[in-house]
């Protein structure tokens, strides 16, 4: 008996110390856990997550549940770090909620606002009401919306919009794609996958294979019901990679260093697709060729005088001057012009595009869903975007946040950061756009 007392001491001994670090080990994940989960509940429903939208709910509502209500032996900081991230969650997707009946009660400043937006998707009767509410003034058909689908299904949906607009007695859809060739080339395989236009430099006439390019991508582009395509790239290639660029890889998409290449092929380019009744973007002003940070991630800027980019920005600025321009302001922020703000969001650098260049096409900002700006509030960016004159707001990467964006844009209105003036004259530039498209293609 003694010799049995003894190895049950014993035994005590040596588990104690495993028990002990079990508890800790517990204890620490306890804490830990709801720790790393209180940012992501308090961005819930962020862009950055969206291949994981699925799992969020799960994950920041069930997860708390469960661990409050079946592990009784957690301390009290522990419970309360994980009823924080139970709550807000809960607020947050309660303050979505509210924001998106709000947007669909189609009041409005919710309709004023939302012509101006052009929204990818990837649910068709969700489009198919803010279509038909006028609270959007374009769709983004892009790769989740051909994947495993036919040419004749994607051209069938893209019309019926169309239909229930005229149905509705509101003006057609802009309806946009990024089909630029080489590595972005979203309507592919439904599209052939064409080169970048970069490869027609080795042509023997490059203005004459880039018009071809153009009329052969524009046919397949129209077949489809696309009328505005984002391409060509005319930010001028650097001579070798600089910075961060895992997203944007600007040395793979731009046509040539040399302006005067670029503008020649790019122009050549726009008349082949205007040809077959699709319109181009010039994208991504102020240029991306020397930004050091990719702004799909984080902001970007550009030091120095506008003047020491006046060959970088010439592209840009002569194709503009073409009847039926579009140019896409890209998240970089011009510090000698508005330091506080990007190009996509800024009156300086909208002003300095109206009036210094004379430019009076459309001005569309970059996805929105980008972290160069996304940070900022999706809403407020909306609502400054707006307010500076752009024309067309785009939230294309995740289809959720078109409520958000919505929303903060008719927040500006009604707090009088937005004026009538400025979406009147806005309106304006749009259904010239427009009345030119369709002129030109059915004429």
């Amino acid at each position: 008996m003694p010799t049995l007392a003894i190895s049950l001491l014993h035994m005590r001994r040596l588990c104690l110390p495993r028990i002990k670090a079990t508890n800790v080990a517990a204890m620490l994940a306890g804490i830990i856990t709801p720790t790393l989960l209180l940012p992501l509940a308090w961005h819930f429903h962020h862009p950055l997550f969206y291949g994981l939208r699925y799992l969020e709910t799960p994950v920041l509502v069930g997860l708390p549940i469960i661990i409050l209500l079946r592990w009784r032996q957690l301390g009290w900081l522990a419970r309360l770090l994980f009823s924080a991230v139970l709550l807000l969650t809960l607020a947050r997707g309660v303050e979505y909620r509210l924001q998106r009946d709000a947007v669909l009660a189609a009041g409005p400043n919710m309709q004023a606002v939302g012509q101006h937006f052009i929204a990818g998707y990837n649910n068709f009767e969700e489009v198919r009401e803010l279509a038909s509410k006028g609270l959007i003034g374009g769709i983004y058909v892009g790769r989740r919306n051909v994947r495993g689908r036919s040419f004749a299904e994607v051209a069938a949906e893209i019309a019926e919009l169309q239909a229930i607009r005229q149905r509705a007695e509101l003006p057609p859809l802009i309806v946009a794609a990024d089909q630029e060739g080489g590595p972005v080339s979203h309507l592919s395989p439904l599209l052939e996958a064409l080169p970048p236009l970069a490869k027609l430099n080795e042509a023997a006439d490059p203005t004459i294979a880039a018009r071809a390019y153009g009329e052969h991508q524009g046919r397949g582009l129209a077949a489809l019901g696309i009328t505005l395509n984002f391409g060509p790239v005319v930010d001028l290639k650097p001579a070798s990679k600089v910075g961060e660029d895992k997203f944007s890889n600007i040395p793979a998409r731009a046509i040539a260093s040399d302006p005067a290449q670029v503008e020649s092929i790019a122009d050549a380019y726009l008349d082949g697709l205007a040809s077959q009744g699709v319109r181009g973007t010039l994208k991504h002003y102020p240029g991306l060729g020397r930004v050091r940070t990719d702004t799909h991630l984080h902001p970007a800027t550009l030091d120095g005088h506008p003047d020491q980019f006046a060959i970088d920005w010439q592209p840009f600025r002569r194709l503009g001057q073409r009847p039926g321009s579009a140019m896409m302001l890209g998240h970089v922020t011009l510090t000698t012009i508005d330091p506080g703000k990007a190009a996509s969001h800024s009156a300086s650098v909208v002003a300095l595009l109206r009036a210094g260049w004379g430019y009076d096409g459309l001005l569309l900002t970059d996805d929105l869903n980008m972290g160069a700006v996304y940070r900022r509030g999706i809403g407020r960016v909306s609502g400054e975007a707006l307010a500076s004159g752009v024309d067309l707001v785009l939230v294309t990467y995740d289809p959720r946040q078109i409520y958000r964006a919505i929303y903060g844009a008719a927040r500006a209105v009604e707090q009088h950061e937005i004026t009538p003036y400025q979406l009147q004259k806005s309106v304006e530039r749009i259904d010239a756009w427009r009345e030119a498209h369709y002129s030109a293609f059915t004429g």
